[in-house]
Formats: structure tokens, C-alpha cells, sequence
């Protein structure tokens, strides 16, 4: 089974490119909005193993889409990518549960490294886990 990535952004066309350089390459299942208030719903009712976020967007901005998803599930990473990306914001968002941060323009490969990067992290969390996990 593929792994299913949830990608926020309130623009249309961000969301559009992000998905087809997604799926292009990979097998990743990938679902988008570019509404900030579906996330909690989104994240109650589907499963997803990684969540993709622009940081400004009005009303839910991506910070709270950090606090909102590690509320939900605390183990899926986060990729925060923003137009506005300053190193106070980053180490904000690193310091919120964000996994890794993209300024836009960002290259096509940058973001699928990321990805994949993200989705071996937290499959090397979910295994540090099991064996932490005392034998019954």
C-alpha cells in the first residue's frame, strides 16, 4: 500500500503543481485542499503518513496546521514550505513538530528528497517504538 500524504495550500495552482511533481515520480497517494478549516476533519477521517502545509494562508495558517495534525496524530511528519521563510520562522516551526521546511521556489527534487526523507523518519520512529515496547 502506498503512503498517502495530505497537502494544504490556498492556492489552487500550488496545489495542482505540488500534487503532479508528487505523483509524477512516486507512488504516493496524494489529497489535497486548499481550505485550511478541512484539516482537523481531514485528519479524523482519513489516514495519512505525511502532511505538506504552505505556512500563510488565511484563517488556519500553517502553525496551526502543525498543532492541529500533532494533536491528531503526533507521529506523522510535517513539511512546511512557504514563500516566506525566515530562520525565526523555521526554528519556530521545527520547534512546533515541524519535520523539515522548503522555501518556494523550491526544485522539483528537493521537495520528493523531503518527502521520502520524512516518510523513512517516521518509519524509523514507529520501529525505535515497537522495540521500546516491553515483551509480553
Amino acid at each position: 500500500m502506498s503512503e498517502r500524504l495530505l497537502v494544504v495550500d490556498d492556492e489552487p495552482n500550488m496545489l495542482r503543481l505540488l500534487k503532479t511533481v508528487i505523483t509524477d515520480k512516486t507512488d504516493y497517494e496524494v489529497v489535497t485542499t486548499n481550505n485550511s478549516l478541512e484539516v482537523p476533519k481531514l485528519l479524523q477521517d482519513e489516514h495519512f503518513d505525511l502532511v505538506i502545509t504552505d505556512l500563510k494562508m488565511p484563517l488556519v495558517d500553517g502553525m496551526d496546521v502543525i498543532e492541529i495534525t500533532k494533536k491528531t496524530d503526533p507521529n506523522i511528519p510535517i513539511i512546511i514550505i512557504t514563500a516566506y521563510g525566515t530562520i525565526e520562522t523555521a526554528e519556530e516551526a521545527v520547534q512546533k513538530g515541524a519535520y523539515d521546511f522548503i522555501t518556494k521556489p523550491f526544485r522539483r527534487e528537493t521537495i520528493l528528497i523531503t518527502i521520502k526523507r520524512a516518510l523513512e523518519w517516521k518509519k524509523m520512529q514507529g520501529e525505535l517504538a515497537a522495540l521500546k515496547t516491553p515483551a509480553v
